[in-house]
């Protein structure tokens, strides 16, 4: 049920080119955009649920992840979001819902205020409104807190048990697009595809962003869907059009909560047609 109808990839920057996933559909488009050290796959549930509504739904393996080219650099947010406004305009998307969760959150919030006019509207995904410097002023101690932990050499079964017992209440989708952020190499061990210094330069990209400078930018409609613990605060009140719409769950409500997820993304096609 959630398999994408295909995929393929589509370059963005010289010697860059993003994997794309896509469900077919006659509806306004959706482009989704995964988390830090995440990748597209996880979208699946979503993505489906999307589809099967009668969207086009595209999801896409950022720089660095997934099945993505893995360039030495370019993960500030200003060459990420440059990478999606090429992707966008490759593809010929009028007007898409761009969504992202966590890290991809933030991106979109800084695709939607550096590039106006070209997503009819933003989705985010227990995201969004990031500010790493604030609760870490110092880069190398946020380096040190937030350092990935060290699973490259770990057995495949290893992860997939402990994937499973930390998300026993997750769909398929969810374990198997989490088990998609690594490769699996021949002798049964895995290696995340977002590799070391990579994450790193990923995470002080979204440490010197501050999404609450670019609200005041954003005229289009902005949805937050955060996990209950952590919604979104006063910061909002910049953003000429928003909502915030709660579900309690984990971090990766795109992963764990699919359908409902979806049924709510699908109200800022909603919103944008009554305009």
């Amino acid at each position: 049920m959630s398999a994408p109808d295909r995929s393929q990839r589509v370059a963005v920057a010289p010697d860059v080119e993003l994997a794309v996933f896509e469900w077919d559909g006659d509806g306004p488009p959706f482009v989704l955009l995964h988390g830090l050290a995440s990748n597209a796959r996880l979208w699946d549930g979503v993505a489906a649920t999307l589809a099967a509504a009668g969207h086009r739904v595209l999801a896409v393996d950022q720089r660095g992840h997934g099945q993505a080219s893995k360039p030495d650099d370019g993960y500030d947010m200003t060459t990420v979001t440059d990478d999606l406004q090429v992707l966008v305009g490759t593809l010929g998307l009028e007007r898409p819902v761009v969504v992202g969760q966590s890290w991809g959150a933030n991106v979109v919030v800084e695709f939607a205020a550096r590039f106006p006019g070209v997503a009819a509207a933003v989705g985010c995904v227990d995201g969004g409104t990031i500010e790493l410097a604030a609760r870490f002023p110092d880069w190398d101690e946020c380096a040190t807190v937030l350092r990935p932990p060290p699973l490259t050499g770990t057995p495949i079964a290893d992860v997939e048990r402990m994937i499973r017992q930390g998300h026993d209440d997750w769909p398929e989708s969810g374990i198997a697009g989490t088990l998609a952020c690594f490769e699996v190499r021949a002798d049964g061990t895995v290696a995340p595809w977002l590799t070391l210094d990579r994450h790193l330069q990923v995470l002080r990209g979204l440490w010197e962003h501050r999404p609450s400078d670019r609200f005041p930018r954003i005229e289009e409609p902005v949805l937050f869907i955060p996990a209950s613990r952590s919604a979104p605060g006063e910061a909002l009140d910049a953003l000429s059009d928003v909502r915030v719409v709660p579900i309690d769950g984990d971090h990766d409500l795109h992963a764990q909560h699919p359908v409902r997820v979806a049924d709510v993304l699908r109200t800022l096609v909603e919103t944008e047609e009554a305009r």
